[in-house]
């Protein structure tokens, strides 16, 4: 086997990096109104080049521009699409780590009017990319999933004047999200990330219930649901672009969510939605066995995230490939891939690992992808 000659690669990543302390320092003399967007601007800009660099050094193809410029993963993108306005979430979720849990209410979306798209949203931080990807690489973007407008508040949060119906608001947000793939692909974008958290949300038995409680929805149906909005979004995307999807357990501070296998939305997750690839993950046990792979087609890949971003013990090559064997008695080896479980930075703050750990993690994932795969 060889690498593929269009992504997703055989060692890949899931994008946001740690930021560095500079970039960190940076923002918080803006926040204090002591620099200007300009100065601000220009050390990510530095930055940004840094972590490519670092990419193409440590032998990843797909290259990110870590998501320096964000806060967060999701809120950037979602809140400059017109009439979102930001508000609690009527789901509770508890955070997991090793020092215990505890529940929080994650940021919410009301929908206050008609959906529009004012501009571009991501196209400059693209482009930036773009212009710097060394060869032999693939510059990659990611955007939050656009069901996060609806999983966190339910029709309750959507106006019924702008949308009387359900289906009108899917129609409109799918043709916003469009839009913006339009955008992004005149920019030259042909690696596509979708961060998707709520099929992972759904299979988690606590949070399924709350989708009962809460937003009054069907958890059985939702997935049924999302993968209509996801092929209307994608549509009319160029041929020669890859979407991926990251399925997303929350990640926090090297914090989750959710837990519990993917079988109750493998078939819809696998089978309904018209993209490449999938980004799952596995560093533990919280995400069950391998054995919903069985419903993944030909001609989709599943990128394996066996290397965790959340803590910083390097996983060992014979690890990681006694579980690639594993997955392979489900789907072919062919279709599998490496990554890490998650990016290392969904959030300014990060997760509890150095850059040095960052680093071996990313050089382990190639690393044991060359040994399994062979070196393109």
């Amino acid at each position: 086997m060889s690498e593929p000659t269009k992504p997703p690669f055989r060692a890949d990543h899931v994008g946001s990096l740690l930021r560095p302390p500079e970039l960190k320092a940076a923002r918080e003399k803006k926040n204090a109104g002591q620099i200007s967007d300009a100065e601000l601007k220009a050390v990510e800009d530095k930055a940004i080049a840094d972590a490519i660099k670092f990419q193409k050094d440590v032998g990843l193809r797909s290259i990110t521009d870590g998501e320096f410029r964000r806060r967060s993963w999701s809120g950037d993108f979602l809140s400059q699409i017109g009439n979102v306005k930001s508000e609690a979430s009527k789901l509770t979720v508890r955070f997991h780590s090793v020092d215990g849990e505890f529940a929080n209410t994650p940021p919410g979306f009301r929908i206050a009017g008609k959906l529009f798209l004012p501009h571009g949203i991501f196209i400059d931080d693209f482009s930036y990319v773009k212009s710097l990807a060394p060869a032999g690489t693939v510059p990659k973007l990611t955007i939050p999933s656009p069901t996060l407008l609806h999983f966190r508040g339910g029709r309750e949060a959507i106006d019924k004047t702008a949308y009387p119906t359900m289906e009108e608001f899917y129609a409109d947000l799918a043709r916003v999200y469009a839009e913006e793939v339009a955008k992004v692909a005149e920019a030259g974008c042909r690696y596509l990330q979708i961060d998707e958290t709520n099929f992972a949300y759904l299979c988690d038995p606590d949070l399924r219930q709350q989708v009962r409680d809460n937003i009054g929805e069907d958890p059985d149906q939702l997935p049924h649901t999302y993968a209509k909005l996801f092929n209307g979004l994608l549509a009319k995307r160029p041929k020669d672009m890859t979407v991926c999807m990251h399925i997303c357990r929350g990640n926090s501070s090297s914090m989750w969510v959710a837990e519990g296998g993917y079988e109750p939305v493998a078939e819809a997750l696998f089978n309904e939605i018209d993209i490449d690839g999938y980004f799952l993950e596995y560093d533990t046990p919280r995400a069950g066995d391998f054995a919903p792979l069985r419903f993944v087609p030909k001609g989709k890949t599943v990128i394996l995230g066996l290397v965790s971003s959340k803590f910083p013990e390097l996983e060992t090559k014979d690890e990681l490939k006694r579980r690639i064997d594993e997955a392979a008695k489900f789907v072919p080896l062919d279709q599998l891939a490496l990554s890490p479980q998650c990016g290392f930075s969904s959030t300014e703050a990060g997760n509890k690992v150095t850059m040095d750990d960052q680093r071996r993690k990313l050089e382990r994932v190639v690393e044991v992808a060359r040994e399994v795969w062979g070196d393109a």
